[in-house]
């Protein structure tokens, strides 16, 4: 028996659904089909398959080697791909999910560079700040910035994201500035709904008292708009520097607290998993990375403001 093809026989019954399909694929008669994947099963000394006249059924077993069986696969695909001048290059339809405010100052010239790098690798990218579901939305790779907690799916880092907390000249002047976090509280808070608090930070208590008291200033599911709220002086954002930032420069925004800036989050590249991994996904995930660079996305380390040591 070659054991490889028995594999692939194998692999092929069940990504197919039936013997018959498997076979017109494998451009092989059902019987092969079928003597290949008994051979296996009496090789590996378990029953993988329980067949009925219409249907194919995964036994326990049977899950845990496809999945297996399918990883060996293609791995020798690509290794053989991989030989000379026969590199298959990546292909197909990438569905990205990516943060709004993110994706409208930064993705365009990356996806721009990353198609001329994978010129048969299209994009179809639609913009969310809600966490979405990878594998229920069918997103090949969704970006997300935050502070991600452990679960199933793969999270790559690809860069740190600075926040700050600030407001209009003219609103600090007329409702004071803050020299201490206790100082926050009574003043005007713009809440980002999607944010994540981390209470061990002084900032992050703040907000979270603000929320416990039901004081809701203003709430809004994009930070642009807390910005330009912030601008107006409506109250104080703690918002990501590659949306405040050049308000911040531009004078039109005070940094508050900066003693107390909290720690940056992180941007990820998210995917549903390691094994089985497109090529389109591997390449896009490896050209992000390092993209953004080391510090944190527009830096702004200026005398205003500089990074923290």
């Amino acid at each position: 028996m070659d054991r490889i093809d028995a594999m692939r026989a194998f692999v092929t019954v069940v990504n197919a659904g039936t013997f018959t399909r498997a076979a017109d694929r494998l451009e092989m008669s059902p019987q092969l089909v079928s003597k290949y994947v008994s051979q296996l099963e009496q090789h590996l000394g378990v029953r993988l398959l329980n067949r009925t006249t219409r249907k194919i059924h995964l036994t326990e077993a049977g899950t845990s080697y496809h999945q297996q069986a399918q990883q060996v696969l293609n791995d020798i695909d690509d290794m053989e791909s991989q030989i000379g001048d026969l590199q298959t290059q990546a292909q197909g339809l990438l569905r990205i999910s990516a943060p709004v405010s993110f994706a409208i100052r930064h993705m365009t010239p990356f996806l721009n560079e990353f198609q001329k790098a994978h010129p048969g690798v299209g994009i179809d990218l639609q913009l969310n700040d809600r966490k979405v579901d990878v594998v229920e939305e069918g997103f090949d790779v969704v970006l997300r910035i935050g502070h991600l907690k452990s679960s199933s799916l793969i999270a790559k880092r690809i860069a740190p994201v600075r926040l700050l907390l600030c407001a209009s000249p003219a609103y600090l002047k007329q409702h004071g500035t803050p020299q201490h976090p206790e100082d926050l509280r009574g003043h005007r808070h713009l809440r980002y709904s999607y944010m994540e608090l981390d209470t061990s930070q002084p900032v992050y208590r703040w907000l979270q008292s603000n929320r416990q008291d039901g004081i809701s200033h203003m709430i809004s599911n994009n930070g642009d708009v807390l910005i330009e709220a912030a601008i107006a002086g409506a109250g104080i954002a703690l918002q990501p520097t590659f949306i405040s930032g050049s308000a911040i420069k531009e004078g039109k925004l005070q940094v508050v607290l900066p003693e107390y800036e909290p720690e940056p989050m992180g941007l990820y590249a998210v995917y549903a998993h390691r094994q089985l991994l497109a090529s389109k996904v591997r390449s896009f995930v490896d050209f992000i990375d390092g993209y953004f660079g080391a510090p944190p996305i527009l830096g702004l380390n200026s005398p205003a403001f500089p990074l923290r040591d």
